[in-house]
């Protein structure tokens, strides 16, 4: 992808992500979304496999691997559609945004690089100083050279 296209699509996917990052900050229930809202719903589990056309123990099953992380997007959507739910899914940066996040991982190799650098110039009794300095440069220079802006 060209560069000013990347940094476009960045800034795109930041302002999607926006709507996202409440959530990301919400706990979920303990034994999972599936039986939270099936049981506030007051939905038995029998009325769940009607629906999805199956037996009477897939819906338990289901509650449990959510809970377990270990459900299917595709089992996940299913049961929501069968709850009258959506299945919303994105990835939200941990960071507060994609391009920061992409700062941080540049600046982390950056300084991988320079360290390695310096170390090796440091054997050969050349070492230059001014790490943080260069540490700067290789970021700055990273994030053109990956369209970060």
């Amino acid at each position: 992808m060209r560069n000013e296209f990347r940094s476009l699509r960045l800034t795109q996917l930041d302002r999607a992500l926006d709507l996202f990052s409440a959530a990301a900050k919400s706990p979920r229930p303990p034994k999972g979304w599936l039986r939270a809202i099936r049981e506030a719903l007051g939905v038995s589990g029998s009325e769940i496999a009607r629906t999805l056309k199956t037996s009477r123990q897939l819906p338990v099953q289901l509650e449990k691997a959510e809970a377990e992380d270990r459900i299917t997007l595709k089992s996940l959507r299913a049961a929501a559609n069968a709850l009258g739910c959506d299945l919303v899914y994105a990835l939200v940066p941990r960071a507060n945004s994609l391009r920061e996040l992409a700062e941080q991982r540049a600046r982390t190799n950056a300084k991988e690089h320079v360290l390695g650098v310096e170390h090796s110039m440091a054997l050969e009794d050349q070492a230059v100083g001014r790490v943080d300095e260069a540490v700067e440069a290789e970021t700055k220079r990273q994030l053109r050279r990956r369209g970060v802006r």
